[in-house]
């Protein structure tokens, strides 16, 4: 294990057990090194690391603190890495975001009003209208971002954002294709909606997860030359 594993190590382990609690600041350098066995340039390196996770959070003049540890935020921080996968592992996700999906459109059931309900109808009149395609893509995940928030768990919502925004580079709108897998996706839409509307976790959830099959279709179909990558 390299000096700096054991530092980022070392640093889990005290919020891990409860010596270093949320919002606690951390013990001097000097301290820190002592208690870990580590130099100064490692466990500053460590402290950075940490902190582009989220799990410290590092202010000017003050010194450096364990963060909330809200579950949303931190996993919010795996955009870091997924954000850099290739089509191939992207794929190897979808089968998680069916699930994912599916139980977001599920807990939303019990939990969406009717003023949620029209702003969902209205993203889809929108949606359905255009061909643009920045503008489909900023609704479609507005639209299923939504339904996550609605869910009411910040874990699931900040994971879907994750997998979503990665997901969203690969524009099968520009393709060929696009007139019908625009009618299958608005087609998709509106299942979830109908399923929402009469408060059906069942078909909600169906509806949810064949959708995402779709898109995992033509993914698949169109690699890798046919999907253009965007920034």
């Amino acid at each position: 294990m390299s000096a700096l594993d054991t530092a980022v190590h070392g640093l889990r382990a005290l919020i891990a057990e409860g010596t270093l609690r949320p919002g606690d600041r951390l013990p001097s350098e000097g301290e820190l090194c002592e208690r870990l066995g580590v130099s100064r340039g490692s466990l500053r390196e460590g402290i950075r690391m940490l902190a582009a996770l989220g799990v410290l959070e590092t202010r000017h003049g003050s010194g450096s603190y364990v963060s909330d540890l809200n579950a949303g935020d931190l996993i919010g921080s795996l955009s870091l890495t997924v954000g850099l996968l290739p089509l191939a592992s992207i794929l190897e996700l979808y089968e998680l975001r069916r699930a994912l999906e599916s139980h977001a459109a599920a807990l939303a059931t019990a939990r969406i009003d009717d003023d949620s309900l029209a702003e969902l109808e209205s993203l889809l009149l929108e949606l359905e209208a255009t061909v643009d395609d920045d503008e489909q893509s900023r609704l479609d995940h507005q639209f299923h971002m939504r339904i996550a928030e609605i869910a009411g768990n910040s874990a699931l919502a900040s994971l879907l954002a994750v997998f979503r925004a990665r997901s969203r580079a690969y524009r099968i709108f520009r393709t060929d294709d696009a007139g019908e897998i625009k009618l299958l996706s608005d087609a998709g839409h509106r299942a979830i909606l109908r399923g929402l509307d009469s408060r059906d976790p069942i078909a909600a959830s169906a509806a949810a997860a064949s959708h995402v099959a779709q898109t995992e279709y033509w993914l698949r179909r169109l690699q890798p030359d046919a999907i253009g990558l965007t920034d």
